[in-house]
């Protein structure tokens, strides 16, 4: 059974997992979640996903959600085809997780932010606060100040290889741009730009970014 994949294009994470299911080589089918009408609240849906949220995972029914969650079931369900985004080696595997860690306490809690302030709220009817923007940005700079040492001294951040943990930075990472800061590509950071401009380059990015559509 193809696999079915809950979500939309204005989904950073349905993104996130659409990028591991691509570079896995797993055909999938999207299912389009509409939240202008509220889609994702709906009883049959929250019955599913109790959090009424996207994505969402349905593999022959049995259901997962949250991005980093599914795109793991994914690596490892299909862990003998595609690309190789879990290592097996025990302190490989330790990098590995250490590298997650990072990703998620300083990476997407600082990123995430100003990119909510800029592109999603006025999704909302808000307006930016550009003062509040620019403080976060500094936040989010002092972290990426680390990044650009630890990817001085190897090509990923969990070491040569590319893993699930350097994916996971994309969604929200792209977005930083047209929110106005450059801080995830500059000369002040040349091996943090190389890294991330590596990973935006990856034909599954650049088959998913745009567009969320089936892979059948």
């Amino acid at each position: 059974m193809v696999l079915t994949l809950y979500g939309n294009s204005y989904s950073p994470c349905a993104k996130r997992v659409a990028q591991v299911l691509v570079e896995k080589q797993v055909p999938f089918k999207v299912v389009i979640i509409d939240f202008k009408k509220g889609e994702q609240k709906a009883a049959s849906f929250v019955e599913m996903q109790p959090f009424g949220q996207v994505p969402l995972l349905d593999d022959d029914g049995y259901f997962i959600y949250e991005s980093r969650a599914i795109a793991r079931y994914i690596a490892e369900k299909y862990a003998d085809q595609g690309t190789p985004l879990i290592p097996k080696d025990l302190r490989a595997r330790g990098l590995f997780e250490q590298a997650l860690s990072i990703e998620l306490n300083d990476f997407d809690a600082y990123i995430s932010p100003p990119v909510h302030e800029v592109i999603f709220k006025p999704f909302r009817g808000l307006t930016p606060d550009r003062e509040a923007f620019d403080q976060m940005v500094i936040q989010l700079e002092a972290k990426l100040d680390v990044y650009e040492k630890i990817l001085s001294k190897q090509k990923y951040l969990a070491g040569d290889e590319l893993t699930l943990a350097d994916l996971f930075h994309l969604p929200y990472g792209v977005l930083l741009g047209p929110a106005g800061s450059n801080a995830l590509d500059t000369p002040k950071r040349p091996n943090l730009s190389r890294w991330f401009k590596e990973l935006v380059a990856r034909p599954s990015w650049q088959a998913v970014k745009d567009e969320f559509k089936s892979m059948e």
